[in-house]
Formats: structure tokens, sequence, C-alpha cells
């Protein structure tokens, strides 16, 4: 009889503790960033940004088909290095994690998003903007900011009918955002009447300039654009003033952070250096208190300012929960119709809708520039 009840006892724990782990599912979402490297700066900025927002989810409760679950954050660090990228998007692939957020750059997103796609695996880039990401047809890929089509041509036409360039030198890092980003920028130059006096190529781990440098000084470029990421532009530009070059510097998103003028230091003139960083909020906008919340809450948690990225990683984790929950399910292949049908979610970056290659609708840019050793915002375009 002893026996018996202690059977019947054991049955109702395991019962119960099974109705509390089904009441109480976990799940897995991965970010992937560069955590290590030239650009862990902006890897670490984007991680603290899924932080937050699955902590703040978490807290508030989250329930998925009729179920309450705690969301788990998977991260992973991929250097900013394509291979590194892959191995980790293959480990994610096999943990089958619910969805991924990221990676940051073009080089490592693309590749990986193959992976993903096989797996059924959703993946929402925060900050990839090489056009190839979402145009290979797979279903799975999303991106949250405006890409290089719209983020170089911006520039190019900017560099050549408002800073009335007419020696124009370009350079590249030969990664995938650095050369997309330059191309779309050498295009719109051209299609504005400007003048291209160079084309030039570094590496994302150079640090010595002087010859492509030398070269353009003997051009008399008056604009210098360089596709690449502020790991590299800060010390290019302490060899610019060495040499003598005080020509107008221009960059896309990734050379547009806090820490380019660190970077730079006194070598940045007022108003010299020109970046282009997807997204952005117009002023007067019904989305610019949200932002500035979530700076406040960034700037708290973590003691450090936003860099670039994080609100849109914060927005990606959002969103992503956000379909699981419409749809009543986290299995991706339940939930990625609905997370591809996304219209109009309220994020702290804006009003977030897909089109139907998985692209931003209506993405914005902001154009800054960099005085009184800050960066400034000069305008917001769409």
């Amino acid at each position: 009889m002893l026996m018996k009840l202690k059977t019947v006892a054991a049955a109702a724990i395991a019962l119960s503790t099974g109705m509390a782990f089904a009441q109480n599912a976990v799940v897995t979402i991965a970010h992937v960033g560069p955590t290590s490297g030239a650009i862990a700066h902006l890897g670490k900025d984007n991680e603290n940004g899924a932080i937050l927002a699955v902590e703040e989810l978490n807290a508030a409760g989250v329930t998925i088909g009729g179920k309450k679950v705690t969301l788990k954050l998977m991260t992973e660090d991929d250097a900013a290095d394509p291979k590194q990228g892959t191995a980790v998007a293959q480990k994610l692939a096999d943990a089958k994690v619910a969805g991924v957020i990221g990676h940051l750059n073009s080089g490592t997103t693309i590749p990986a998003s193959s992976i993903y796609s096989e797996a059924g695996i959703p993946q929402v880039s925060p900050s990839a903007t090489n056009p190839k990401y979402t145009r290979q047809g797979f279903k799975t890929a999303f991106r949250l900011v405006a890409d290089d089509a719209q983020l170089g041509g911006t520039l190019g036409k900017y560099a050549v009918s408002t800073l009335k360039g007419k020696a124009i030198a370009v350079i590249d890092d030969r990664t995938a955002y650095g050369q997309g980003v330059a191309q779309e920028f050498t295009k719109a130059v051209k299609a504005a009447g400007g003048n291209v006096v160079a084309t030039e190529f570094t590496t994302d781990k150079a640090t010595d300039f002087n010859a492509i440098l030398t070269t353009i000084k003997g051009k008399k470029a008056d604009v210098v654009f360089f596709g690449g990421m502020d790991a590299v532009a800060g010390p290019m530009l302490r060899q610019m003033k060495s040499l003598g070059i005080n020509a107008k510097f221009l960059g896309g998103d990734g050379i547009c952070s806090t820490e380019l003028v660190k970077l730079a230091g006194d070598a940045v003139a007022d108003n010299q250096v020109f970046c282009a960083e997807a997204g952005g909020i117009e002023a007067g906008s019904p989305f610019e208190k949200a932002r500035a919340d979530f700076d406040k809450k960034f700037k708290a948690k973590f003691n450090a300012d936003v860099q670039v990225y994080a609100p849109y990683v914060y927005d990606g984790v959002k969103v992503m929960v956000a379909a699981m929950v419409k749809a009543g399910s986290s299995d991706p292949a339940k939930y990625l119709p609905v997370l591809a049908a996304t219209k109009d979610f309220k994020g702290v970056t804006g009003n977030i809708s897909f089109d139907n290659k998985g692209d931003i609708l209506n993405g914005a840019l902001t154009l800054k520039t960099v005085k009184g050793g800050k960066l400034e915002k000069v305008s917001v375009i769409r």
C-alpha cells in the first residue's frame, strides 16, 4: 500500500511538473554579431539591444498558443568573418532555434542566409545593407533598414549636388558591404554628372593607407568616399590629415558611429565627415519619444550610449515574437508567413512593414555630420 501511495505521489508530481513545463515552455531566439574583432563595439551594441528586448518581453509575459513561454536568448560571435558566420549559422540550425536576429554585416549575413533558408529558420538582419541579401529568393530573409542602393545612391547624389564635389575619390574595403555601398555611390555620382577621379581598394583589417591616399592627393580629390567600417575609417582620417588632404569624407552607416569620432580624434574638422545611417526618425514624428525612451533605457542598463544598430535589433526581436504570438506558434513553419505579412508594427525605429522580398517598406536614411566632436543629424530622407 505504501509503495502504491508513493507511486501515485510520484505520478502526481510528474504530472504537475509536466503541466508546469507546458505552461512555461522555453522559446530560444538567437542573436549573432561580431563581439570580437575590430568592430566588436558594434556587435556588442547589437547584442545589448537583443538582451533588452528579451528581458522586457519576459517581464511583461509572453503567451503563445495559449501557453505562457519564457524567451531564451542564445548569443553567438561571428567576428564579422564569413567562415565563422556560416559555422555559427549551422550551429544554430542544428540547435533548431526558433529564429535568428543578425548578422550585423553583409559579409556574414549573406552566406549565413542560405543555411537559415535551408533550415527554414527566419532571419531578421538589423543592419546588413547589401541588396543581394534579400534578392536571393529566400523566404526566410528580412531586413529592417534601407539597403545600399538607397544609402550609397543618396550619398552619391549628395556629394555632387550639395557638397559640389568636382573630383571624387572612392575607396572600398573589398567586403560585401564596402563594395556594395561604394558601387552604388559611384553609380549615383556618375548619374548626377559627377567626376570620379580615383577608385582605390584596401581591406577591413588594414592600418596603412599612405599609398592610396598619396594617389588620391595627386588627383586633387575634394571628396573622398570610403565603403567600410569605422575601425578603418578612423585611422584613415588621421593619415589624410597628416598628408594634408582636406577633402570632405563620406561613408555609409559603417562609419556613422560615436566610435569613429574617438578613433579619428582631432583629425576631423567640423562638417568634414558626412555619413548616412540606414534608418531614422523625422523631427516631429510620433516615434521620436519611443526612440528617446529607448536610448535612456539602454544607457541606464548598459552604461553606454547606443552606437548605431541596437534599436533595430531590439525591434527585430519584438517583431519576431509578435509574429509568434499572432500565429499562436513558435514553430518557424507556422509563424514565418505571419512575420512576412507584418504591416505597421510600431517599433522604436518607426513603422515596420515588409515587402515581398523581406525588405523594410519606405526605409529611411539619416544623414549625419561630425560637429564639435559629435555626430549631428543633418536630415532624414526617404
